[in-house]
Parts: C-alpha cells; sequence; structure tokens
C-alpha cells in the first residue's frame, strides 16, 4: 500500500528526529540484577515518544488475513504466484517485498503443501539477514548478536522445542543454506539455528494493528534492552511496521524506562509463569510481590471460575474460524450457567467474545451491551494510561454513535482520546482515526 510507504518514510525521518532528540535524554546501563536495560537522563513527562524502530526482520501471523509487506489486514489478498503462501494488498506491496522475499520464496515450495510456523519462518528471515550481514538502524544500541538467548536458564521442556525448531528451520532452509560453510565461522548447523531460535523467543515483539490485534511478529534488537514490569512507565504501539515507544507516567532522571512483556490482566501467578516459562526470570516488581488485584481477577465461584476459563480456547478458536453466531451462542449460554461477576478476567473475556461475536454478526445493540459491561473492569486493569484500554473506549463509542446515542458517544470518544493522545500521540494514525469518529460525532449532535 502506498500509504503504508509514505507512513514508513515518516517513520524513517521520525527515527532520526528522535534519536537527535534523545540523544542526551536516555542511555544504557546495567540494571541490578535483570542485565542490560534503559534508563532517563533526564526528566521525562508522560506522552512522550523516546525510540522508534524499524524492525530488523518480521513476518505476518499466518493465522491473520493480513498483507506479508505492510501488514494492514484485509478480507482478499494476492497470493505469491510461486510458493502461494505469501500474501499482498496488490502488485506494489508484492514489488516492495520481492527483495526479502526470494530466498525465503525458495523454501516456502519446497515445503509445500505444508506451510512452516511463524516461528520458523522468522528465524529463517533473521539468518538470511545475518549472511548479508547489512547495517540497519534497528541494531543502532543493541545487535542482534548481543541479544541474549538465555538457553543456559530454559527448562528442558523449552529446549527440547528449541531443538525441534532448529530441526524444523534445517529442512526449511536446505534449499538456501546446503553446507555448513554457507553459514557464519564457527558455527555447527544446529548449534547455531537453536541460538538463534532462543534469541528469537526471547526477544521478538508481536506486532498489533491500531485496534491492538496481533498482526506479525518482528525483531527489534535496540528494543531488547527494555526490562520488563507488570506496572510499566512506558508501553509499545505501532504504525504499521514501525515500533514507538511512548512514556505513560512521569519517569524522573536515573529511573529506568519498562514495558510490560505479557498481558497483565491475568492473576500474579499466571504472569510469573508466563515470565518465567518464556523469558527466564521470576518477576519481583511491586505487582507481584503485593499480588495486586488478584481477588478482583478472580472474583467469584472458583469452580464456575474454572469451567468458564476451560472455554476460553474454544471460543477464540470459533471466532477465529468466523464461526460467530456458534461463538455467541456458547458466550450465552456460558453466562447464563455460570454467574459470575464481570470482573472477573474469564468472565471479561466471555463479555470481550460476546462482543466481538455480535459485531461480526451485525447485532449492534447486543455489540454495545456487552461492551459496556467490559468498560469498568478495563479501567479497573489497565489503569492509567493504557492502548488496550483507549481501543476498546474506542469501539464502545463507535457503537453508540452509530446507534444515535451520540452525547454518550461522545462521552466514551473522549475518555479514549485523553488516553491515546498520550499512549500513541496525536499524529497517530488511530488517534487520528478517533478524532475524525469525534468529529462525526460532534456533528451528528448538531444535526438533531
Amino acid at each position: 500500500m502506498r500509504i503504508f510507504e509514505t507512513r514508513r518514510s515518516i517513520c524513517i525521518l521520525l527515527c532520526a528526529i528522535v534519536d537527535n532528540m534523545m540523544s542526551g535524554i536516555l542511555e544504557k546501563f546495567q540494571s541490578p540484577g535483570k542485565g542490560n536495560g534503559v534508563r532517563a537522563l533526564k526528566d521525562m513527562s508522560h506522552g512522550l515518544t523516546v525510540m522508534i524502530a524499524e524492525p530488523y526482520v518480521y513476518t505476518v501471523c499466518r493465522i491473520k488475513t493480513a498483507c506479508d509487506h505492510c501488514l494492514h489486514r484485509k478480507e482478499k489478498l494476492l497470493r505469491c504466484s510461486q510458493c502461494k503462501v505469501a500474501r499482498y494488498c496488490n502488485s506494489h506491496c508484492q514489488r516492495k517485498a520481492w527483495q526479502g522475499h526470494k530466498r525465503e520464496c525458495k523454501c516456502l515450495r519446497s515445503t509445500l503443501p505444508n506451510v512452516p510456523p511463524n516461528s520458523v519462518r522468522l528465524v529463517g528471515k533473521i539468518i538470511f539477514k545475518m549472511l548479508q550481514k547489512p547495517d540497519t538502524a534497528s541494531e543502532e544500541l543493541y545487535t542482534i548478536s548481543d541479544l541474549q538467548s538465555h538457553i543456559k536458564e530454559a527448562s528442558e521442556e523449552v529446549k527440547d522445542g528449541l531443538r525441534h525448531l532448529a530441526t524444523a528451520l534445517q529442512h526449511y532452509l536446505k534449499e538456501e543454506i546446503q553446507e555448513i560453510s554457507q553459514l557464519p565461522p564457527g558455527f555447527q548447523v544446529l548449534e547455531y539455528f537453536g541460538k538463534v531460535s532462543a534469541k528469537v523467543t526471547c526477544n521478538s515483539f508481536t506486532i498489533s494493528d491500531g485496534e491492538m490485534q496481533d498482526v506479525g511478529v518482528g525483531l527489534y534488537p535496540s528494543m531488547s534492552l527494555l526490562n520488563h514490569s507488570c506496572d510499566p512507565n512506558c508501553v509499545i504501539v505501532f504504525e504499521g511496521t514501525c515500533l514507538l515507544l511512548r512514556t505513560v507516567k512521569e519517569i524522573p532522571k536515573g529511573e529506568e524506562l519498562t514495558i510490560s512483556y505479557i498481558d497483565v490482566k491475568m492473576p500474579t501467578q499466571g504472569r510469573r509463569d508466563q515470565l518465567q516459562r518464556q523469558y527466564c526470570f521470576l518477576c519481583d516488581c511491586q505487582r507481584c510481590l503485593l499480588r495486586d488485584k488478584d481477588e478482583d481477577m478472580l472474583a467469584g465461584d472458583a469452580e464456575a471460575s474454572r469451567e468458564v476459563e476451560s472455554s476460553v480456547s474454544r471460543l477464540e478458536e470459533l471466532l477465529s474460524q468466523n464461526t460467530a453466531e456458534e461463538a455467541l451462542n456458547l458466550c450465552k449460554t456460558l453466562m447464563n450457567r455460570y454467574y459470575l461477576p464481570d470482573k472477573n478476567i474469564y468472565q471479561l473475556k466471555i463479555l470481550d467474545c460476546a462482543m466481538d461475536a455480535s459485531i461480526d454478526l451485525g447485532l449492534w445493540e447486543e455489540a454495545l451491551h456487552f461492551g459496556l459491561r467490559t468498560l469498568e473492569p478495563y479501567s479497573l486493569y489497565y489503569s492509567n494510561y493504557h492502548p488496550v484500554r483507549a481501543v476498546q473506549l474506542m469501539k464502545v463509542g463507535k457503537l453508540q454513535n452509530y446507534q444515535g446515542l451520540f452525547a454518550e458517544a461522545m462521552k466514551t470518544l473522549k475518555q479514549a482520546f485523553d488516553i491515546m493522545k498520550v499512549t500513541h500521540g496525536r499524529d497517530h494514525g488511530q488517534t487520528q482515526q478517533l478524532a475524525e469518529l469525534m468529529n462525526d460525532c460532534e456533528a451528528n449532535m448538531r444535526g438533531m
């Protein structure tokens, strides 16, 4: 898409501008007990873009209908005529992607009719790029070689998974890398693939679109310096493939910049288990030590909560298969059978699925009913400034506007805008869409 190319050019320009602005504001340092980190050299206000990065490599999430080049979601995409796997908005996106796709294309053709998982495609792209040894702005603070694999700290289950991934990679890349001599000096095939795979597991970022839907996975080496907190002072949002790091709290001089590696809307033990499994560390942030909001997240009958939890994956599967009517019926069955408060995180997930299914079916009143019930729990779990809460408010406000509830819609949309101008910035495409929606709502109110 030409819009994507324009935004990418703007992103590259912004990278240079922000680099100049931030040169005396951030520094890499050794964070006690965490290894490398980034800290502020000056006091920072909230709502500031402190880093912008283009990916070293990225790949689309295969389950999504998104363009392999710009990651724009679209129902009808053009397939690559050779591998039949890569998909594009149009011939323009396909031409732009070809330089990076042509080696991958041969590998994809060799595996047909099977399609490799996202992780295999991503690591394959990394290896091709490492062999080319190109200079890249995404490695300004931290290079691909600097990335930590944490393979020694990984569990045997994770190590076994990495060995299988390395073997799958060797099979996938055989069309392009037949001999060890084609790899960087000093590496054995499985050892090399295994190390790169482990680095990707620990350091890749899920790329989301304006509605916070996952559309891709990318590697942004410099951003891997950022350490985790369950109550972070920064968030990451995306404009296409461009990553923006935004401050959401006042950050005093000397304080470390942190992000959340995971969705914080889960109990302490769940967060800790996921972080230990995927990133090989035990989180000891204040939220985890205090077990903050655990009682709220699991409110209601414990047995009912477990039953609803066990149905969530089935619901997500139904929605991904575009069987919205079946998904909505299951949501209603669960809500009628198990009486849980809306702040229970599994009940909240059911409400989210019910709203999405209702939207897919054009049942606007039902969608709004379910959406309104999510707002209070969202404000509880995504407190202060969080992009997920902003997007949820925008969705509900859009439904209110569509149904002629203009005053209510304007109130909801203003709440979304107050958050989004901090989390995304006023110039972000999603914020501009929200501003246009508010203008439309205001015009509707004047016309009443």
